[in-house]
């Protein structure tokens, strides 16, 4: 299933998208939240007639970096023996369609696609073998990063915690399993020539290696939000420029880079 957040005649609310072409798309609004006990309404909108939110409002959004060995070593980093944890902040997350704001203290900027996982209950200290329960589903993530402050400033607050550098959408897709989402075509475009190419099944850990080495810190919320790494083909974004990433199962997130006001 599919469940969107949306707006619509100024109230929010979860759906259930319906519908395989895009111009055909439905919502079924849900009755409830879907971390907890819901029904579909069976009250539906088209999507057309929405405003598409950012599925989910993260407590935190942790992300983990350097998890592919091609990307590691196109930035000229070496390989981390361990998964190697930044957070964002959740002021940092915005919705598809959304813009990204071109921060005033950076003069290069990234993009970076990523699978996100979308954790489904209160958890701490996951074994292995239950990482399966706690995932709510998987949505496409966007780790923009200004690369010029990261490697001027050698930690990553606010070169990857600026206001709208983590999109994320379109929907949550909850009928994934670990074993396809850790082997998921992963790509991303900008003005729709392919920057990124690569599939999840290239990470150095897996999604159960991350989320038991979180949780082994921290506990993690319903809603909260795992990024878990990107691809080689990161690179520059421009004022103007609209990049779309792309995950096989999930769907596509597009997002249009202006000037911050």
């Amino acid at each position: 299933m599919r469940i969107a957040r949306f707006s619509i005649d100024g109230n929010v609310a979860f759906g259930a998208v319906e519908g395989d072409k895009q111009d055909e798309l439905v919502l079924d609004i849900i009755k409830g939240i879907p971390f907890a006990d819901y029904q579909l309404s069976g009250t539906k909108v088209p999507l057309s007639k929405v405003r598409l939110l950012p599925p989910v409002l993260p407590n935190k959004v942790v992300a983990f970096g350097r998890n592919y060995a091609d990307h590691a070593r196109e930035l000229g980093n070496e390989v981390p023996e361990a998964p190697f944890a930044f957070f964002k902040p959740s002021t940092s997350v915005i919705g598809p369609g959304d813009e990204i704001q071109y921060p005033s203290f950076s003069e290069e900027l990234h993009h970076e696609a990523e699978l996100a996982v979308v954790i489904g209950r209160m958890c701490r200290e996951v074994p292995r073998d239950r990482v399966k329960d706690v995932i709510f589903g998987f949505t496409c993530a966007n780790d923009v990063t200004a690369r010029d402050v990261q490697k001027r400033e050698k930690q990553w607050a606010r070169a990857k915690g600026f206001d709208t550098s983590c999109p994320l959408g379109p929907w949550v897709e909850t009928d994934l399993g670990l074993a396809r989402a850790n082997d998921l075509t992963i790509q991303l475009t900008v003005n729709g020539e392919q920057r990124q190419l690569g599939r999840t099944s290239e990470m150095i850990h897996s999604i159960e290696d991350l989320i038991v080495n979180i949780s082994e810190a921290m506990t993690l919320l319903p809603g909260d939000v795992v990024l878990t790494g990107t691809p080689a083909g990161v690179g520059p974004l421009n004022v103007g420029d609209e990049v779309a990433v792309t995950i096989e199962g999930i769907g596509t997130l597009t997002n249009k880079v202006v000037k911050r006001g």
